[in-house]
């Protein structure tokens, strides 16, 4: 979502929409980080909050996974999160490794599963974060938040 003044003609609107796209796009090449890195981060959130239990052998990003933030498939220790991800803010592409890691501990979306996740502190934050994303991309045409 963009807030602009209410005054802006649509072409200064379309401008300041493209100058703010720019900006963020520079910040999320300066934030994204490799495989390698992501692997890191899974290996020192494992040691955190799993006590080392979850150990994926293999952890990547993908740019294939358009309805889904992450996936793992728990066999063959793998874990892969979205492109889509890389940029958004730390505690919430760490909230997705730990879900996945969880996974390699309980497969499912049960009790169990959750009890565990709930050792990373920001789960509740950054599943909001993650379901107002969703719910701005569904949106045809955002609110409109005027001064008054």
């Amino acid at each position: 979502m963009v807030l602009i003044p209410a005054r802006m003609s649509e072409a200064e609107e379309q401008r300041w929409v493209n100058v703010m796209l720019d900006k963020l796009a520079a910040q999320e090449s300066r934030r994204a980080f490799g495989d390698t890195e992501l692997a890191e981060r899974a290996e020192r959130l494992s040691a955190q909050y799993f006590d080392g239990r979850a150990r994926p052998r293999s952890v990547r990003w993908v740019t294939n996974q358009n309805t889904r933030w992450g996936s793992c498939t728990p066999s063959e220790g793998s874990i892969r999160l979205s492109h889509r991800l890389q940029g958004m803010p730390e505690y919430v592409v760490d909230y997705v490794l730990c879900h996945e890691l969880a996974h390699l501990l309980v497969p499912g979306h049960g009790p169990g599963f959750w009890r565990l996740l709930e050792a990373y502190p920001k789960t509740e934050r950054a599943r909001g974060y993650l379901e107002g994303v969703v719910a701005a991309a569904r949106s045809p045409h955002p609110p409109e938040v005027r001064d008054e």
